[in-house]
């Protein structure tokens, strides 16, 4: 009985194809509508360097990294976390190994493999692919959401409707690999509560410094010497409005318009709400974690005789390259020329963050769908038989694995949620 229903599944990144592999398992028949010529295009890039495809950490910990959304997400990742998702790409011959950092990846480091075992798997199970088809929203006389679902084609605009849908569509970062929050309006439109799509794990626009001459953003002179510069072994702090310190150790780049990388994409949410709240935000850095700043101002004040600042810093701080040059780029020369007052801007370096990037430059996307608007099931209230999954839904997470995993339990809730809506309408 349940093979002569039909679920439509829009959008064939993680969180779509979980969700038919899903229903197709309950018996269902599935199509998979997608914008790209193929599938998995954003799974693909996000595997170039290494597929991150979730992280080790004990659950307490894994689950806070979802912040004002970790609980109403922890049920799904009770379900369907970590460790099941490992469990579940060893079903698909893809073996995982742990990495140092705690992060979990494919032995083979690649998404390439992994996906063309899971599209083998869905397509024995039946589950039907139509590439190149965008979604368009819904005909204006459809007398149902699951109903005069509009795509476009290579052969034109034509319409298809399913006894229930899942949506998947992705946010609105890197919109050429498909994610381009065109479905905002759509839904906004029928009366879904949706927050505004904002950039997640991004990089930011640097403001004007202490010892710029030029105004916003980085000198022509920093900018021709240092883009594409990685800063290693730094740490940063950023104190929020409610005087909350945050601290994070790693590396990050210097861009042609302020600073981006990992580091910095940890404390990205967290700085976002600071630039809106205030305007800007101030990140220090500490460009020496392993120096105390005692020991840096009595090294920096030895008598430095012929050699220039410059050596004197190289030689007494360890400091040069890119870290020199950030010094130059953000203190004034009275500063750069005091050797108390150049120690402690060596050990918190003030950065004055103006914007984020662009949402479509971004890795993920904050905001979508409320989950005040989605039922237990992710099926939205107001238009029941439609399910939302993965990242059109009102939640972040830092990189490190956690979107990804994420994305595949909602998908994995959607499906069965809408698996047992249809057992429920017959």
């Amino acid at each position: 009985m349940n093979a002569a229903r039909n679920v439509i599944v829009i959008g064939a990144g993680p969180a779509g194809l979980m969700a038919a592999e899903t229903l197709a398992a309950r018996g269902l028949g599935v199509d998979v509508f997608d914008a790209m010529p193929s599938v998995g295009r954003k799974f693909l890039l996000a595997g170039i360097g290494g597929l991150n495809l979730t992280h080790s950490e004990p659950a307490q910990a894994f689950i806070s990294r979802y912040r004002e959304r970790q609980d109403v997400l922890a049920p799904m990742l009770a379900d369907f976390g970590a460790e099941a998702l490992r469990e579940w790409a060893h079903g698909l011959g893809v073996e995982t190994f742990v990495g140092s950092s705690g992060r979990v990846f494919p032995r083979e480091m690649k998404a390439a493999p992994l996906l063309r075992a899971w599209l083998h798997r869905l397509r024995e199970a039946g589950v039907r692919f139509h590439v190149r088809h965008r979604w368009l929203g819904w005909q204006s006389d459809a007398p149902e959401p699951t109903s005069g679902l509009r795509f476009a084609t290579p052969d034109g605009e034509r319409t298809a409707g399913a006894d229930a849908v899942v949506l998947a569509p992705g946010g609105a970062s890197w919109a050429k690999l498909g994610s381009d929050g065109a479905w905002v309006p759509w839904l906004g439109a029928r009366g879904i509560g949706i927050a505004a799509l904002e950039p997640a794990n991004c990089g930011f626009d640097v403001g004007a410094q202490a010892g710029s001459t030029s105004g916003e953003g980085w000198s022509e002179h920093f900018r021709e010497r240092f883009v594409g510069e990685p800063v290693k072994s730094v740490a940063a702090t950023f104190i929020d409005a409610q005087g909350e310190s945050h601290y994070r150790a790693g590396e990050c780049m210097i861009s042609a318009t302020g600073i981006e990388g990992g580091l910095i994409y940890a404390l990205s949410a967290r700085l976002r709400d600071a630039i809106a709240a205030s305007g800007s935000a101030t990140l220090h850095l500490d460009l020496a974690p392993g120096r105390s700043l005692e020991r840096l101002t009595e090294d920096l004040s030895r008598p430095r005789g012929a050699r220039s600042m410059s050596s004197h810093l190289q030689s007494k701080a360890g400091i040069t390259g890119v870290k020199a040059g950030l010094l130059r780029e953000c203190t004034t020369a009275a500063e750069f020329a005091d050797p108390a007052r150049l120690a402690t801007a060596i050990k918190s370096l003030p950065l004055r963050l103006a914007a984020p990037r662009p949402l479509d430059e971004a890795i993920s996307t904050a905001g979508g769908v409320l989950f005040e608007d989605v039922d237990e099931h992710l099926m939205l209230r107001a238009l029941p038989g439609l399910f939302c999954c993965g990242e059109m839904l009102d939640w972040e997470a830092p990189t490190g694995g956690y979107l990804l995993t994420a994305c595949f339990a909602t998908g994995r809730a959607a499906g069965r949620g809408a698996a047992e809506w249809l057992a429920s309408q017959y």
